[in-house]
C-alpha cells in the first residue's frame, strides 16, 4: 500500500451510522465504451449495469448510488489479471506492484502470503468483527485439507482460509445461510446435487439477509469473467440482467441507514467482448448506502477498497 493511499484512508472520518459492510465482489466488470455490439452493458435499460465510459465519474444515481470507475493495471504495463487484482482488492496491497507483473489464476506463494497477513477477513476477524465470505462450497472441497489444495484455491478462498472462518456448505445453502457461485443453483442441479433453483431475486434476498449479521460480509461471483472470456453476447447479457435483479434484491433487503453497499471487479473484461482477454478499463463499482458519500472521494483504484472498508469499520488503516 502506498503511504497516499494510507493518508488518505486515515483522513476519512469515522462514520458510526455504519454498522454492516457488503462487499459484492464482480469478477471481470469493466466500464466499456458506449457501443451496444461488443458491451453488454450498453442499451439494455439496465437498473444498475448500463454504465459506460460516455460518462463523467464519479456520478450519482438512484436515492442512494454512486458509479464510479477504479484502476485495476496499478502502474504495471499489460493486462490486469485475477489473482494480483484480487490480492490488491482483499489486501489493499499493490499485489502486481510486489511481483512486478500482474498474475492470473489462484495466488501464488508470494501472494498467500500477502493474504495471510494483509486479507481484510484476517483483520477483522482478528480484531474480533463478524466477517463471512457468503458463497457456498459444494463436495469435494470438504473432503480434502484445505492446506493441502491451497495452490489450487482462489483469493477469496485463501483469504477466508487464513481467516480461520467456516466455508458454507450445501445444508447452508438449504438453511439459506449462504448463495453458491451461480447465484441460482442451476450447475448444482446438472451435478445432480438435490438443491432449489433460485431466481436472483431469491439470491439477493439471502445475501442482503445474511450481510446484516455480520459486520463484513463478501460474496464473489465470477460468471461474468467466463461470459467475457466466451465472446458471447447472449450470454453477457444474461449475466448482466441477472447482476442487476441480484443487486435490487439485495438493496431492497438491507438498511441502507446502517449498511455501506460496493460492488467492484478486479479487471475488465465482459465489457468488450471484441477482444478474449481482459481489458485495461476502468472496474466498474457502484456504492450505496451508509457513508456511499464520504468514502466515494478515497475510492480510486482498487487497492483502496479494503482500506476503505476498514476505515468504514473504525478499523485503522496501518499495518496491525
Amino acid at each position: 500500500m502506498t503511504d497516499s493511499v494510507q493518508h488518505q484512508t486515515s483522513a476519512l472520518p469515522q462514520m458510526k451510522e455504519i454498522k454492516h459492510v457488503l462487499f459484492i465482489f464482480i469478477d471481470g466488470l469493466g466500464l466499456g465504451r458506449n457501443d451496444p455490439s461488443v458491451n453488454p452493458c450498453c442499451g439494455n435499460g439496465y437498473l444498475f449495469f448500463g454504465h459506460c465510459q460516455d460518462k463523467e465519474l464519479p456520478e450519482p444515481f438512484g436515492p442512494f448510488g454512486y458509479v464510479t470507475g477504479l484502476d485495476a493495471s496499478l502502474g504495471l504495463p499489460g493486462l490486469p489479471q485475477s489473482a494480483t487484482g484480487q490480492t490488491a482488492l482483499l489486501t489493499g496491497v499493490n499485489a502486481s506492484a510486489i511481483l512486478g507483473r500482474h498474475l492470473n489464476g489462484f495466488p501464488n506463494q508470494k501472494l498467500r502470503e500477502l493474504i495471510a497477513e494483509h486479507s481484510i477477513l484476517k483483520r477483522l476477524a482478528k480484531k474480533g468483527y463478524r466477517a463471512a465470505f457468503l458463497n457456498t462450497f459444494r463436495p469435494p472441497f470438504f473432503d480434502y485439507d484445505p492446506f493441502e489444495i491451497i495452490r489450487y484455491l482462489s483469493v477469496t478462498s485463501v483469504s477466508n482460509l487464513y481467516a480461520d472462518l467456516p466455508f458454507f456448505s450445501l445444508d447452508d445453502l438449504l438453511q439459506e445461510r449462504s448463495v453458491y457461485q451461480d447465484m441460482t443453483n442451476y450447475s448444482l442441479r446438472q451435478k445432480g446435487f438435490d438443491v432449489p433453483i433460485f431466481t436472483p431475486e431469491k439470491a439477493g434476498q439471502i445475501i442482503g439477509t445474511q450481510s446484516q449479521h455480520y459486520h463484513f460480509s463478501l460474496y464473489e461471483y465470477f460468471q461474468t469473467d467466463f461470459a467475457g472470456h466466451a465472446q458471447e453476447m447472449p450470454r453477457a447479457q444474461k449475466e448482466i440482467e441477472k447482476l442487476d435483479r441480484f443487486l435490487k434484491a439485495v438493496l431492497d433487503t438491507v438498511d441502507l441507514q446502517e449498511t455501506l453497499v460496493i460492488v467492484s471487479s478486479d479487471h475488465g473484461n465482459i465489457e468488450d467482448l471484441s477482444v478474449k482477454g481482459h481489458t485495461t478499463n476502468l472496474a466498474m463499482t457502484l456504492i450505496f448506502g451508509a457513508g456511499s458519500s464520504q468514502v466515494l472521494p478515497y475510492l480510486k483504484s482498487i487497492v483502496d477498497v479494503t482500506p476503505v472498508i476498514l476505515a468504514a469499520l473504525g478499523v485503522e488503516s496501518e499495518k496491525d
